[in-house]
């Protein structure tokens, strides 16, 4: 009991004891002891409860906003990884497919050739499109495609938003230290789009010159590759919604580097561009299938359908539907 509860008791019963003292029968006294008697009631209700509060151990409290971030922060990072933790701790990928029979399959809807969203009927094509959906009927599951990009491609797959990402991935040291990769089925080299009109490049060689304004797509292997080749140009990174295309005909930048599938949409819908190709190799990339890293079962499995493909002419069947062959990992 604390001092000021002792306090009270202590008045409480002085009162009693005035209570039951010689000559308390007095009506005057009586009334003056009942009196005393509810005020020590009174004081011993209301004094322990504010001396207990007093007297509790100081603790710093958190500002609401630093909690609430905090908290905020806490859940973003645990939903993000919270799809491929349960993967990992259920057996893995190739698991978690069995057991919901889908394949989630991350694919960039731009990339013509590969996955391209055609904007008139918005249906899909291209080699993997055809590809994902065969790998879809060897695992017995159905298909679900995620959209991605080049430039959230890394945390779409390590965040479990997908199974595996086919849309012809460049196999670069940067994303090696992201994801885990199957063996190569594409190959590509960069290549240089301008337009018909253009006077100032006309050859590869024009290319690394003084004014020359020269575009990439954020998030492609052309970024670091064109970053670190070019010595005298102006490189432009171009983030969506803007594209190399618009950016291309609206004169902001001379020359824009795409690779081998994507030169094939110029070729088959732009009359007004123009490819240039490097006279020798430049930067030759394999294109791969790309698979959250850690999961050997799973990466196995991806690599047993690279092999079965190209083994039974359906890579090669895919490639050719698309204008592919020449590009293909035999």
């Amino acid at each position: 009991m604390n001092t000021a509860m002792s306090a009270s008791f202590a008045r409480f019963l002085a009162c009693r004891w005035r209570l039951s003292a010689p000559g308390s029968a007095a009506p005057s006294r009586r009334f003056s002891v009942a009196l005393s008697v509810l005020i020590c009631a009174f004081a011993i209700a209301h004094t322990a409860p504010l001396q207990a509060q007093s007297q509790a151990p100081t603790t710093s409290q958190s500002h609401p906003s630093s909690v609430n971030s905090h908290g905020a922060a806490s859940a973003a990072a645990s939903g993000t990884t919270a799809s491929a933790t349960a993967t990992a701790s259920a057996g893995g990928t190739l698991a978690a497919i069995k057991r919901s029979g889908e394949l989630r399959v991350c694919i960039w809807p731009d990339y013509y050739g590969i996955t391209f969203r055609n904007p008139r009927n918005g249906q899909l094509a291209g080699i993997d499109i055809d590809l994902s959906a065969a790998l879809a009927k060897d695992l017995g599951a159905q298909l679900h495609y995620v959209e991605s990009s080049f430039a959230t491609l890394s945390d779409d797959v390590v965040n479990g938003r997908c199974d595996i990402a086919m849309f012809a991935v460049g196999i670069t040291a940067q994303r090696r230290e992201r994801l885990a990769f199957s063996a190569p089925y594409l190959q590509s080299d960069i290549y240089a789009v301008t337009t018909r009109s253009n006077r100032v490049v006309k050859r590869w060689e024009d290319i690394d010159r003084p004014g020359v304004v020269v575009a990439v797509q954020a998030g492609t292997f052309m970024e670091p590759v064109m970053t670190e080749r070019l010595k005298q140009a102006t490189l432009q990174v171009v983030r969506p919604p803007a594209t190399r295309e618009a950016e291309l005909e609206a004169g902001r930048v001379d020359v824009f580097m795409t690779d081998y599938p994507y030169s094939r949409r110029l070729l088959d819908n732009a009359d007004w561009m123009r490819l240039v190709s490097p006279p020798t190799p430049f930067h030759v990339l394999p294109y791969g299938y790309a698979v959250r890293p850690g999961d050997a079962a799973w990466l196995a499995r991806v690599n047993e359908f690279v092999a079965a493909i190209q083994r039974d002419g359906r890579l090669s069947a895919a490639a050719s539907r698309h204008g592919l062959s020449a590009i293909v990992v035999r």
